[in-house]
Order: structure tokens, then C-alpha cells, then sequence
């Protein structure tokens, strides 16, 4: 289905905006500007008009080296640090420190942290496809003064601690808005996107609701999904944006099994449990299968068929090589159970892509109700 010639408008915006690369994520103590104070009304409006999609040459996309320019670090990189005050928030382990000259990164790590591996394979399957996500790097860190655990104890050890595996977040290039901070979009709202107002067409957003389900996106809160302005489309002294866009930017509870908890452990990057999911609930009505957790907005999306024939249109031009790199790269086999645990156990790249496979064939393979 071609996308209306306002929604390609967006998409080349948006394309041009992923290719520049990513800015870092910053940590803003000033005023908040009026893009970040909305009221209630020019929020609605900005998500009545959003966009959640654009085209990518998919065939063409390297998703092992991920996406490139400002911020990128190449696969398996040593990225050397010096940490920050800044602790941030969420339960999974994380710092923040600076890179020369003056960058700050925020990076998770630890084994045993399932977020390390199962944001990178989201990540780049959003990004690939079209998608917004913010940018997720597979790298090792020397981080001066940190301890052996900063998220826990801030206490700098006498030498520089290396982390690997470790992942560097960047976020996706734009302006937030939002009526007060970390605010995000619940998914319900994707439901009010208006094509006829400029808005995302409902093939876009039911393709968006299908593929979280095949990653099982369970940790769906607002805070998980970020409005965005596009760059060069802000005008921030009116508080206003031309390109607003709906993306998920955060992703580390995926390719698990829907918990009510959001653990970590069965939750995220847990092959045993991701390969007992299916994808449908009833697909003679395309009720598509995902439980909501304790925190989650998404549950049990009722998929159009258009929208279903979207995402495997996309889906089905990965080639099997691209599959494999997506889950090489985020070094899959590398997971780990917590200290004094046996499970999850990592399980071979493999079986990850075979799982994959198996998914993306219950997509291509059903015709949903119209």
C-alpha cells in the first residue's frame, strides 16, 4: 500500500533525520521550553498529526553496524569514560559518564542484565524497518571513577573498571514534546492519530502495535514512548512542531515473555520463554497476543488487515543474513543468569533466528478480517 504523498513529505524528514545519526541523551536542569510545557490541547493536536513510520531501502540496511554519523560506535568497540553525577532512573543497571570532548553517554550493563542484549535487537529491527527507536551500541566501556557496580554503589574504584558486555544508549535526533516531563504516549493514543489531519494512515500504527506484540513489548507505559518534534521542524518560541512523531524509547524488556512485573529475567532477552509466545490470540479475528504488565498500556490489539499486510511487507525483505545480524550483534549467547540462578540460559544465534522465522510466518501467513 503506497502511504499518501503528505505521509511521504513526513517520511523524508524523518529519513534524513536518521541518517545524520544521534545526539546523546542530555540531562537538562534549566527552564523547560514550551515544547516541553504543551497544554493539553496543543498535545492532542500534536498527536493527532504524528507519524510513526518511514520508508527504509531495508535490503540495504547494515543492521550489524546499525545506524551511523554523530554518536555511533562500531560493534565491539572500547569506549573509554569518565562518570558523571547523574544516576537516572528504572530498575536496570546503568550510569552515565563523558567521552571527549564533552558528550555524555548513559550506559547499561552487566551480563546479567537482559536490557543490555534485548535493546539492541529491538532497537535495530524498528530502526531498519522504518520505525522511530532511539540508537543502542554494542561496545565495552572503561569508565573512570566508577565502581564495579555504579548503578548500586557510587563509590570510585582506585582504577578504571571495564564493562563488557556493555551497551551505549543514544537518543534518536529531535525535540521532545510533552505537558510534563517523561510524560511520553500511551498506546491507546494511536488511535487518535487523524490521517485525514496529516496523521499517520491506520496501516502505520497497527504495524507499529503487531511488532511490538512479535517482540513482546510488554513494558508499555507512557514513559516507553516519547513524542517527538523531527529536526528542523520546531519552533520552539511558539511551542509549536510542523513533524511530530510517535517512537518507543525504551525497549528492555522485549523478546521475553509478557510479565506482570517486567522482570528482567523472564521478561527480557529469555529465549525459552520468548519461543513459548505466540503471536495471535485469535487469529480468525487477528486478536493479536500480548498480556498487558502491571504498568503496561498495550494489550491484546485488535490488527487490521492492512495493517498486518504492512508489517509483513516489511518484514519478509530481511534477508536471512540481515536476521542473523541482528541478533550477532547484540550478542545474544553472551546472556547470563543473575549470580546464584540457572536461568534464563543463552541460548544460540541459531535457534534465535529460527524463532524469528517461525513469528514472521504466523504474520505473513493470515488474512485478517477487513
Amino acid at each position: 500500500m503506497a502511504p499518501p504523498a503528505r505521509t511521504v513529505v513526513a517520511a523524508a524528514a524523518f529519513c534524513a533525520a536518521v541518517s545524520s545519526g544521534c545526539a546523546h541523551a542530555p540531562v537538562s536542569s534549566g527552564p523547560r521550553s514550551p515544547l516541553q510545557r504543551l497544554s493539553k490541547e496543543a498535545r492532542r493536536d500534536l498527536v493527532r498529526r504524528s507519524q510513526v513510520w518511514a520508508p527504509t531501502d531495508i535490503p540495504a540496511m547494515d543492521i550489524k553496524a546499525g545506524p551511523q554519523g554523530k554518536g555511533a560506535f562500531p560493534p565491539g568497540a572500547t569506549v573509554t569514560c569518565d562518570k558523571t553525577d547523574e544516576h537516572g532512573t528504572g530498575k536496570s543497571r546503568k550510569f552515565y559518564c563523558k567521552v571527549p570532548p564533552d558528550d555524555e553517554i548513559k550506559v547499561k550493563y552487566g551480563a546479567s542484565n537482559g536490557e543490555v542484549y534485548a535493546e539492541v535487537v529491538a532497537t535495530r529491527l524498528l530502526w531498519a524497518l522504518g520505525f522511530g527507536a532511539d540508537r543502542m551500541y554494542p561496545v565495552q566501556v572503561v569508565c573512570r571513577g566508577c565502581s564495579a557496580d555504579p548503578f548500586y554503589d557510587p563509590r570510585p574504584a582506585p582504577s578504571p573498571v571495564t564493562f563488557d558486555p556493555a551497551t551505549i544508549e543514544q537518543r534518536m535526533p529531535g525535540k521532545t514534546l510533552e505537558s510534563k516531563p517523561d510524560s511520553g504516549w500511551k498506546w491507546p493514543e494511536l488511535d487518535l492519530v487523524d490521517e485525514s489531519a496529516g496523521g499517520a494512515p491506520l496501516p502505520h500504527r497497527d504495524a507499529l502495535k503487531l511488532l511490538a506484540v512479535l517482540m513482546k513489548h510488554t513494558d508499555s507505559k507512557a514513559q516507553q514512548q516519547r513524542l517527538m518534534c523531527l529536526p528542523g521542524s520546531a519552533d520552539e518560541a511558539r511551542g509549536t512542531c510542523a513533524k511530530p512523531f510517535m517512537m518507543v524509547n525504551d525497549l528492555g524488556v522485549t523478546f521475553g515473555k509478557p510479565i506482570i512485573t517486567n522482570s528482567n529475567s523472564k521478561g527480557s532477552l529469555n529465549f525459552e520463554n520468548w519461543s513459548g509466545t505466540r503471536i495471535w490470540k485469535d487469529p480468525d479475528q487477528c486478536v493479536a497476543d500480548l498480556k498487558k504488565s502491571f504498568t503496561g498500556t498495550l494489550q491484546n490489539p485488535r490488527i487490521s488487515e492492512a495493517g498486518r499486510k504492512f508489517l509483513a511487507d516489511l518484514l519478509v525483505q530481511l534477508s536471512d543474513d540481515q536476521i542473523r545480524d541482528l541478533f550477532e550483534v547484540a550478542r545474544v549467547e553472551r546472556r547470563q543468569p543473575k549470580p546464584g540462578q540457572d536461568w534464563p540460559q543463552p541460548a544460540p544465534v541459531a535457534r534465535w533466528v529460527e524463532e524469528f522465522k517461525r513469528k514472521r510466518a504466523e504474520i505473513v501467513n493470515v488474512t485478517c478480517p477487513r
